[in-house]
């Protein structure tokens, strides 16, 4: 039976993408005199991929990779105003206000009564702190995990860190690579829960495995089908 439930935090319990699409396209006009918003498109997913290893996901590194694009493309025309314009669109992203999913709150509570929770996120340390924080929801949560990646390693490791079977715990987000393979490859439940404007590195094909695999539309979803693991289980 399922015994801990791990939730992603960005765009599976509150609005994240609108932010980041907002400064993108922020980002490309301010670059026009210089290139074509595919050209800076392109040169950002490039740098952002290039240096993931190093600036990792999140807001800083996302500014950190806006005013490495900016340098290439506007080359000898780069200037102290680009820069103060790029770090004004990253402290935004950095200050926005955490605006929750309908009905999260409640969900997260009828879970809770299924299981501990777990919040599972990728992202800057003290970033995803402050936005759970602001979020009011840290109370429902046993654990808070935030991690460089999402991996199947990563999931090992909480298996060990809470002491259960992979087989007892359940994944739910927006990433078809973080959210659903990572866990299933490490032999866990996982529910897929897509959102529009999904970061372009976390697509992914759809599993081979589907027994432990479920599309939901909303995470309120999520109740539903850990009952009918939970009954199928206590019947076998």
């Amino acid at each position: 039976m399922i015994r801990i439930i791990c939730v992603d935090a960005d765009d599976t319990l509150w609005h994240n993408m609108r932010h980041f699409n907002a400064a993108l396209q922020a980002f490309q006009a301010l670059l026009l005199p210089f290139a074509e918003a595919s050209v800076t498109q392109a040169a950002l997913d490039e740098a952002e991929n290039r240096n993931r290893h190093a600036y990792g996901y999140g807001a800083k590194g996302f500014t950190l990779a806006m005013i490495e694009t900016a340098m290439e493309v506007a080359g000898d025309a780069f200037s102290r105003d680009l820069v103060a314009h790029i770090l004004d669109a990253g402290r935004m992203l950095l200050t926005h206000p955490v605006e929750l999913f309908d009905g999260i709150d409640h969900t997260l509570r009828a879970l809770k009564e299924r299981g501990d929770l777990i919040l599972v996120t990728k992202g800057d340390l003290l970033h995803q702190e402050t936005k759970l924080a602001a979020s009011g929801l840290g109370d429902l949560f046993t654990g808070v995990e935030i991690v460089s990646d999402k991996t199947e390693q990563t999931f090992q490791r909480l298996f060990a860190k809470y002491d259960v079977a992979p087989g007892e715990c359940i994944m739910a987000g927006d990433s078809m690579r973080s959210d659903v393979l990572a866990p299933l490859n490490a032999g866990a439940w996982a529910a897929y829960i897509p959102q529009e404007g999904a970061w372009a590195h976390e697509v992914a094909d759809r599993p081979s495995e589907q027994g432990r695999f479920r599309q939901l539309s909303k995470l309120s979803e999520l109740i539903g089908w850990i009952d009918e693991i939970n009954r199928t289980a206590s019947s076998n």
